[in-house]
């Protein structure tokens, strides 16, 4: 029983695998396995991962994939953020490498297929190379990087912010996590250390490109029935704190035409902003999922609100006018209904579009293996979104039931799964070309 319930994911992948889909060296059931080690990591009475970042569960599995990495010929390091990578030599080894993988830590009780898939499938395609006896011109190497999700410290991707150097010490030196324990405490039960984490940052100029294969987390793939898609772009969030402040008073005793209600204006903007998007972009977002109603009593007229609003697109002109308009829709909503109203940015990060070349660099590679080509956006933050601020990136999503993500019930067929690998590994074999690179990064 103990094996059976320890192989569930295995199973659960192998039974509604299509064989047609193996080939060039990739193998569908050595990815479930992988996929299942992994999952045995960390997992909830839920049937959910538990990896926080920098956690020993999170050290398990890179230590895992790692020693996959070396069986599979890698030279494997960690990084003094603690990210793990594994280089393939090329053939012209002094060549920029091409980087391709993903995370293994997870949220809480989150699924078995965000990161971890990207990180099996990147070294996947040096398994099928291996396979095959094939050796890349440029140099390769697969990445894990540490603490993407952010669930310990309430802010992630700091193994690849670590990498590029793209940090502010200080802030991170005040992160702490649910026990108390400071972002320095933690590298050091993880032998790392402040200083480590400083000295991790790379020279961007050795890295050609950085593939990113991840699970959508949405349902445009399921719903046009593709096993993957071209990612456009990443967005970047900015988080918009606003405050209306109206009047508090009696329920029963304040007369309807004499009040300052500030949920009154609140629910007003929760209802119009759902509008804004569509008038900047197609791939703009808009979403009020937190509010704060004071004094929140059952008999007291609100008289303050305060409401988060996350704002999102791939391009961020687009982005800030959406942002200018949410601001101006509040301070209109707060001047009707004669209250005052504070907005403050709490966050602000850039967009990533990714070059058109690049994406239709995935595409050749789709049309090869049959795969209509679909192109759309990321709403989510990925680790290609820091390192798309130094060098070009490109993203494959694969197809999510149902578009569920960082829950038990998250999942990828692995038909979709390996197809998606097939066109990740056709990608970068093509990349070896100095055709096929001087046009994709003319």
């Amino acid at each position: 029983m103990a094996d059976h319930q320890n192989n569930w994911l295995f199973e659960q992948l192998m039974k509604t695998y299509d064989l047609k889909f193996e080939g060039d060296g990739i193998s569908g059931q050595r990815i479930a396995k992988r996929l299942n080690a992994l999952a045995n990591i960390g997992k909830t009475a839920e049937n959910g991962s538990n990896r926080s970042g920098y956690s020993e569960a999170e050290a398990h599995a890179q230590k895992l994939v790692a020693s996959w990495m070396k069986q599979a010929g890698l030279n494997v390091r960690e990084d003094g953020a603690g990210n793990i990578i594994g280089r393939l030599a090329g053939k012209e080894d002094t060549l920029p490498v091409i980087m391709s993988g993903s995370h293994v830590d997870s949220v809480p009780n989150g699924g078995h297929f965000d990161g971890t898939l990207g990180v099996i499938a990147a070294l996947e395609v040096v398994e099928a190379w291996n396979t095959q006896g094939y050796q890349p011109i440029k140099p390769y190497e697969v990445v894990i990087f540490a603490d993407e999700e952010g669930s310990r410290f309430n802010g992630g991707l700091n193994g690849s912010e670590a990498m590029v150097g793209n940090h502010v010490i200080e802030r991170k030196k005040q992160l702490q996590d649910k026990d108390g324990l400071k972002f320095a405490e933690v590298l050091q039960m993880r032998g790392l250390s402040v200083e480590s984490y400083q000295n991790a940052a790379r020279d961007m100029k050795e890295i050609e490109l950085f593939v990113e294969l991840h699970i959508e987390q949405g349902k445009i793939l399921e719903k046009e029935n593709v096993p993957c898609g071209i990612v456009t772009g990443i967005a970047g969030p900015c988080w918009l704190e606003i405050t209306f402040i109206g009047e508090a008073g009696h329920a029963g005793n304040t007369p309807m035409n004499d009040r300052k209600d500030a949920l009154v204006a609140a629910s007003e903007l929760v209802w119009k902003v759902n509008q804004l998007p569509s008038q900047v972009s197609d791939s703009a977002v808009a979403t009020i999922g937190k509010q704060i109603v004071e004094p929140n009593g059952v008999n007291v007229i609100p008289g303050k609100v305060t409401l988060y609003v996350d704002i999102r697109d791939i391009y961020e002109k687009t982005r800030d006018e959406l942002m200018e308009l949410v601001k101006q829709l509040a301070g209109d909503i707060a001047a009707k209904h004669g209250m005052a109203v504070n907005i403050m940015e709490k966050t602000k990060v850039k967009p990533v579009p990714i070059n058109n070349n690049i994406q239709d660099l995935l595409e050749t590679a789709m049309k090869k293996h049959r795969i209509r080509p679909l192109r759309l956006p990321s709403g989510a933050g990925h680790d290609a979104m820091i390192i798309g601020e130094k060098v070009p990136i490109a993203m494959l999503f694969v197809k999510s039931r149902k578009g569920i993500s960082h829950n038990p019930e998250e999942w990828s067929d692995l038909t979709d799964c390996v197809q998606a690998i097939q066109v990740l590994k056709t990608s970068i074999e093509n990349l070896q070309s100095d055709e096929v690179t001087s046009g994709v990064f003319k």
